[in-house]
């Protein structure tokens, strides 16, 4: 998922303004870089500076090189094709020199035309393929916005975590996907947003499938959220030993980026909606550098220092 996309899909684009004026055989071509390239010196000759699988931009200045310097159009051309770009795009309506059009159309590269000015090009195609090409994964779970919180719920099937997120949800808290989130990276953070057909429906073992948005109003789900916290549902194993203190932090991680992580097990008489928006609000507290763990061991270091010296 989001490794390619072709040059084709920047005509789906309507906000892109662009159309092929030739290379239309090569519209299957496809980009796997979020990233422009415009010619510079290429024109004149000079390659090192080009990457193949690109999208090639040339604005008015390049044009306007290109049209005053018929001797030297031929082979700045030439380098441009001879990088093998994904396509190459006129902005500002510009009219493509008839030796562009006529060697894309020979090589199967497609020649653009765009209606925007080229900043504008660049700004809305970096932002689409940038979206398009970051890295995602899929994985089970609940997506919750509690109090502003991206709350990630995982948890092995049939542990709790749709009635929890039903209960956050009558508490007024926001529902983002149930079941099969699709996580997406963008750079150092990760966004969630519903996978599955389910879209803003949540199964419940003896209700069935039940429709957030029309039980509760729009107010009560989101399309997409940041994951600023994983909660990990745990059936109580006396076994083990859990966190008590809250002085480590630990961490999941998803696409490579360390998301804060809390290991909360599961048993009869535990309000596990209260404790996620309490965990909620306590990762508000540590954006805003308060971390209470850690300030309650600070104070008892203090007063434990100071009887020591009494």
């Amino acid at each position: 998922m989001g490794v390619a996309i072709t040059v084709g899909e920047l005509l789906e684009r309507a906000e892109l303004g662009v159309t092929a004026v030739a290379g239309q055989a090569g519209l299957s071509r496809t980009v796997t870089v979020p990233r422009i390239q415009k010619p510079g010196l290429a024109l004149t000759g000079w390659p090192e500076q080009l990457h193949p699988g690109r999208v090639l931009v040339l604005g008015g200045t390049e044009i306007e090189w290109l049209e005053g310097n018929p001797g030297a159009r031929g082979v700045g051309i030439e380098t441009l094709l001879a990088s093998e770009p994904a396509c190459i795009v006129v902005c500002r309506g510009l009219t493509p020199p008839a030796e562009l059009v006529a060697q894309g159309e020979a090589r199967g590269v497609p020649v653009l035309a765009c209606s925007l000015v080229t900043a504008d090009f660049i700004a809305g195609v970096t932002a689409f393929m940038t979206d398009a090409l970051a890295p995602t994964t899929q994985l089970h779970g609940v997506l919750m916005d509690v109090l502003g919180i991206g709350v990630l719920m995982v948890g092995k099937s049939g542990i709790g975590k749709s009635e929890t997120a039903l209960d956050l949800v009558m508490r007024g808290h926001r529902l983002v996907a149930d079941d099969v989130i699709v996580i997406r990276r963008r750079g150092n953070t990760v966004q969630g947003r519903s996978g599955g057909i389910l879209g803003h429906h949540m199964e419940i073992r003896g209700l069935g499938i039940i429709n957030i948005k029309d039980l509760f109003g729009i107010a009560a789900v989101r399309e997409a959220k940041k994951i600023e916290v994983v909660v990990e549902l745990h059936e109580w194993d006396a076994a083990v030993e859990y966190d008590r203190l809250g002085f480590d932090e630990h961490v999941e991680k998803l696409l490579d980026v360390d998301i804060p992580k809390l290991r909360v097990p599961v048993r009869p008489g535990r309000n596990l909606a209260t404790l996620i928006e309490v965990a909620a609000r306590n990762q508000l507290l540590k954006l805003q550098g308060i971390h209470s763990a850690r300030a309650f061991r600070d104070q008892l270091h203090r007063a434990m220092n100071e009887e020591a010296v009494e």
